[in-house]
């Protein structure tokens, strides 16, 4: 099983930009066979799924992305298969942004099966999260 730490977060200000990244703790794993789906949660609120990536060229998936509407046009997610990690480019960050990103792995199929609920795909392995704050 796909072990994943996130980096990245840190404490911005509304308009800023940061950008998150997830990698694999084990070496044997590759990314590019996984969909990719990055979450985040705020205080006392519920895990909402932000953005997903499905695993690419030559894997079962075709590398589409998939945005939640109120980061459209300003998160972008990216593979970056020589250095085996996911990045999440965010811009224009606002203070409703701010909350634990977490990368999660899934199986491609499960998010294809998903179709536009792509977040309610079965992620299996999740890493720790990343703490974004976006003061106003």
């Amino acid at each position: 099983q796909v072990q994943l730490v996130e980096s990245g977060g840190g404490l911005v200000q509304t308009g800023d930009s940061l950008t998150l990244s997830c990698a694999a703790l084990n070496s044997g794993s590759n990314l590019a066979y996984y969909a990719i789906g990055w979450f985040r949660q705020a205080p006392g609120k519920e895990r909402e799924g932000v953005s997903c990536i499905m695993s690419g060229e030559g894997t079962t998936g075709d590398g589409r992305t998939y945005y939640t509407e109120s980061v459209k046009g300003r998160f972008t997610i990216s593979r970056d298969d020589a250095r085996n990690m996911i990045h999440l480019q965010m811009n224009d960050l606002k203070p409703d942004d701010a909350g634990v990103y977490f990368c999660a792995a899934a199986h491609p199929n499960s998010v294809l099966w998903a179709g536009d609920n792509w977040w309610q795909a079965d992620f299996g392995s999740w890493g720790q999260g990343t703490q974004v704050t976006v003061s106003s």
